[in-house]
């Protein structure tokens, strides 16, 4: 397939289009600079090379402001909704304008939609939350209607905590937790449902190759741990001692908003449709997830 990937330089789009290419896809990157190699658009303005995107036969959509790099001043919530509502919008629009149009758009969104759920299970039936996260998800997935009303297969990728040391949630914890000063962040009764990169990688390739595959897709481990039982898990790996907890009240102070969305919010989430589609995960054991990929 001809695949055109957004957010190719990110940490997932670059692991995303290794393998790609390394099982025999054509990948074009959308790029912001006219001087690169790849399709141009620029989500600021609002513009793309539409006309570049014709011949392609998927695209894989993930560009997209980091959630967790600062605290959330309105401008930076300005910022994170309109990065992936008004860059989605620009995208499925104008792949739906083409003819014909691509296949399939596989477009990342995030089980932040849920919001804070507790220890309720959460499928792809679920309803969303409510505050911030959970209504720039919902707009973030109701940007691709376009290409929806085109007949444009649309996956909305709801993408869990992902595990590796290159960046991300994981890449932040190490240095703490190699210096045994790593513990529980508030009650650690909190649930967090994850994945491995390798396993996300292979979650896209799925959804590409699997025409009866639709809406919404849970992308996350079929476990769910508590921070207790992770930050338990990610010291036996480090052969580390995790008995510096962080009380809730310090994780709201330190980074407010931010804090309580990402940090101490609890979303218990089954990859229901995922299973249910024959998708069998490498990594479905936290623990040994974690030794995987922090193996030397």
């Amino acid at each position: 397939m001809k695949i055109a990937v957004s957010g190719a330089s990110g940490l997932v789009g670059t692991e995303l289009t290794r393998r790609l290419v390394a099982r025999g896809d054509d990948v074009v990157a959308l790029v912001r600079r006219r001087s690169d190699d790849g399709i141009y658009w620029n989500p600021d303005e609002g513009s793309i090379d539409a006309t570049a995107l014709a011949g392609v036969d998927a695209v894989v959509h993930l560009a997209g402001e980091n959630v967790a790099a600062g605290r959330w001043t309105a401008a930076r919530k300005q910022a994170i909704r309109s990065s992936r509502v008004d860059g989605t919008r620009l995208v499925a629009d104008a792949l739906a304008g083409l003819g014909p149009s691509p296949a399939t758009l596989v477009c990342a969104s995030a089980i932040g939609i849920y919001g804070d759920r507790r220890d309720a299970e959460l499928t792809e039936r679920s309803s969303a939350g409510a505050g911030f996260l959970p209504e720039v998800c919902s707009a973030w997935e109701s940007a691709c209607e376009g290409a929806v009303r085109a007949g444009i297969r649309v996956v909305n990728l709801r993408i869990g905590v992902v595990l590796t040391p290159r960046g991300g949630a994981l890449s932040r914890m190490l240095p703490p937790f190699k210096m045994g000063v790593g513990g529980v962040i508030g009650s650690g009764r909190q649930l967090m449902s994850w994945i491995t990169l390798s396993d996300l990688c292979r979650v896209v390739e799925h959804c590409l190759d699997r025409t009866d595959l639709s809406g919404a897709v849970n992308a996350v481990a079929p476990g769910a741990v508590t921070n207790r039982d992770f930050t338990r898990a990610l010291g036996r790996v480090l052969s580390r001692p995790t008995l510096f907890p962080i009380p809730a009240p310090i994780v709201k102070l330190l980074f407010s908003e931010m804090g309580e969305a990402l940090l101490l919010a609890s979303a218990r989430v089954k990859p229901e449709r995922l299973l249910e589609s024959g998708f069998q995960f490498e990594d479905d054991n936290v623990e040994a997830a974690l030794r995987r990929v922090l193996s030397p």
